[in-house]
């Protein structure tokens, strides 16, 4: 759920993030950091969600008793495919179980995770198994049902009450019969919300450059079950320093396991070649870096010996010291969803003549008659899955930019239904149909603007941030040109800065989309025409060529958005209660 890591500004020293934007000069530094930790396996920030599961009015299938009902869970692949998580204990001679046996899941907010409860009824004669060496085939079924996690989520209270159906475990309607209730409740774990701020310094660094002094940064580890080492956490880039004091950063107890887990702490001399020059080195866990800091101590960091030299390791007279130990418990994503916090979808389309003739094959909005989504339309459908869960009356705004309505001139912000009174329409389909019929009552025009949608994105914020609403909004621009008003987008955005609305931008053709990266503020903030300087960063770009195939175009983008939704909340002083 974004980054692991955050800082007193709101995460921009995670790992993933932005780091140390405040230090504009070494932004560049802090982003080729990013992306060697990403080569090393770093994931991102998530939750660990508990389901607790009960059912009510279950069919009776045995003849002298009650069902003896246990529940097996599955994640349910994109192909359909079943993957079986977890089975609960089986509950003797109840048709209202409630199972003990709970099951933790990793909530990732970027990924649609589907999930299937199966209900079966366990013969008599199998009771004394271990459940998981039940043959399901030998059981009775009794009904099934399926969600999303973030179904269960974004309810206000945690908890999902659906019907079990059964009939040849058909989900066809004709033959899908009511079995019973299956309620599952989500509860977030402690240990995600709970963190550790630290303050770092180091003294007496070994110089690695021949001209200057070292640019250090940290990189702190942990260790998986196989003994690999998994990067969750960095400071930024510190130019010229062999005393460096970094910015506090703030660890995850769930990310690295335990207070008492061990951890390695890495000092690298930053190199724009990637090829970043390992110092020194600790091995300390939290706990030992709370003494360190309780004391006042320090701890000296030290190399590997070298292959078929002596395994003493050598110890420099660089050392480590914890100037900051804070432990404390963080409102999290989640939180403010069980508080009633929605995340509201926006989407804005290029209709510029740079796409090409929508009836031909080549064009960026050709609609393929064999049903395959162009680049548009898959932009729509990656982004609306996700969001849809977080928005509760589904309704979206939706406009087009960059093209000529009949009889009319060309316009820069026009509402995708082709009303002329409002922009909303119903769910993600809608949003599909209202694009496919603008792309035939619409002439694609000219130049590249993202000012007015923008404009109007927030201006929607603003509206239900003086209704005191619990609502976060998430505008997903679609471009194939080359922005032609960049400053005043710019301060149109930074004027967006100041409101509940992240942007997320996606590049579809070849163009050349360096301004792209410009909005994407990751060097620097944004800085509008009159100076003033963009409260945060809220928007995030992706060339849709940069995406992998079978990759959500996405998912990268939206793994932020949580991480963006949490500074505006700190900044603003927004608490759930």
């Amino acid at each position: 759920m974004g980054n692991c890591c955050s800082d007193e500004n709101g995460g921009h020293s995670g790992v993933g993030g932005n780091g140390a934007y405040a230090a504009n000069q070494n932004n560049g530094h802090n982003e080729a950091v990013d992306a060697l930790l990403k080569s090393r396996g770093y994931q991102g920030l998530y939750s660990h969600v508990e389901l607790s599961l009960s059912a009510t009015g279950l069919r009776d299938r045995d003849v002298l008793s009650k069902s003896d009902p246990m529940v097996v869970i599955y994640s349910k692949g994109r192909d359909g495919s079943l993957q079986e998580l977890s089975r609960t204990e089986v509950v003797p001679n109840s048709l209202n179980p409630k199972w003990i046996t709970k099951y933790t899941i990793a909530y990732h907010f970027e990924t649609v995770q589907n999930l299937v409860f199966r209900v079966c009824d366990v013969d008599t004669q199998f009771h004394n198994q271990d459940v998981k060496m039940l043959k399901l085939e030998e059981q009775d079924f009794l009904g099934e049902a399926s969600c999303t996690l973030s179904e269960i989520v974004t309810k206000s209270n945690g908890s999902l009450t659906l019907d079990l159906i059964r009939g040849e475990q058909s989900s066809a309607p004709t033959h899908a019969q009511k079995s019973g209730k299956l309620t599952i409740c989500a509860e977030e774990s402690v240990a995600s919300k709970t963190t550790v701020e630290l303050k770092l310094r180091c003294s007496e660094l070994v110089s690695k450059d021949l001209f200057s002094k070292s640019d250090p940064f940290l990189v702190i580890s942990k260790y998986t079950e196989s003994g690999m080492m998994i990067p969750i956490c960095k400071t930024e880039v510190i130019k010229d320093d062999h005393s460096p004091k970094w910015k506090p950063i703030i660890v995850n107890i769930q990310q690295v396991g335990s207070k008492d887990s061990p951890l390695t702490i890495e000092c690298y001399d930053f190199n724009s070649n990637g090829k970043h020059d390992l110092i020194g080195k600790i091995q300390k866990s939290l706990s030992d870096l709370e003494v360190l800091h309780s004391t006042g101590s320090s701890a000296n960091l030290f190399t590997s010996a070298a292959v078929g030299q002596s395994s003493q390791n050598k110890v420099l007279k660089s050392q480590l010291f914890v100037d900051s130990f804070f432990e404390k418990t963080q409102h999290t994503f989640l939180d403010y969803l069980a508080w009633g916090y929605e995340l509201n979808f926006m989407v804005a389309i290029d209709f510029t003549a740079s796409n090409g003739n929508p009836r031909l094959p080549d064009s960026l909005h050709y609609i393929d008659p064999s049903g395959r989504p162009n680049d548009y339309q898959r932009a729509i459908l990656d982004a609306g899955e996700v969001l849809q869960f977080y928005d509760r009356d589904r309704r979206y705004p939706a406009w087009g930019f960059g093209a000529r309505p009949i009889d009319g001139p060309v316009s820069h912000c026009f509402n995708l239904n082709g009303s002329s009174d409002y922009c909303e329409v119903e769910g993600i389909q809608g949003i599909m149909t209202a694009y496919m019929s603008a792309l035939f009552n619409v002439s694609l025009a000219g130049p590249t603007i993202f000012g007015p949608v923008v404009t109007s994105a927030a201006d929607i914020a603003n509206k239900s941030l003086m209704k005191r609403e619990r609502k976060y909004f998430v505008l997903l621009i679609i471009t194939d040109g080359v922005i032609t008003d960049l400053q005043e987008t710019m301060d149109a955005l930074v004027h967006a800065a100041d409101l509940p609305l992240s942007v997320l931008i996606v590049g579809v053709g070849g163009a050349d989309f360096k301004e792209m990266e410009i909005l994407d503020a990751d060097k620097q903030r944004l800085e509008s025409t009159h100076g003033r300087v963009a409260m945060r960063d809220i928007v995030q770009f992706v060339p849709f060529r940069d995406v992998q195939s079978g990759d959500s175009v996405l998912q990268a983008l939206l793994a932020e958005l949580p991480s963006q939704f949490l500074e505006y909340m700190r900044l603003k002083r927004i608490q759930p209660t």
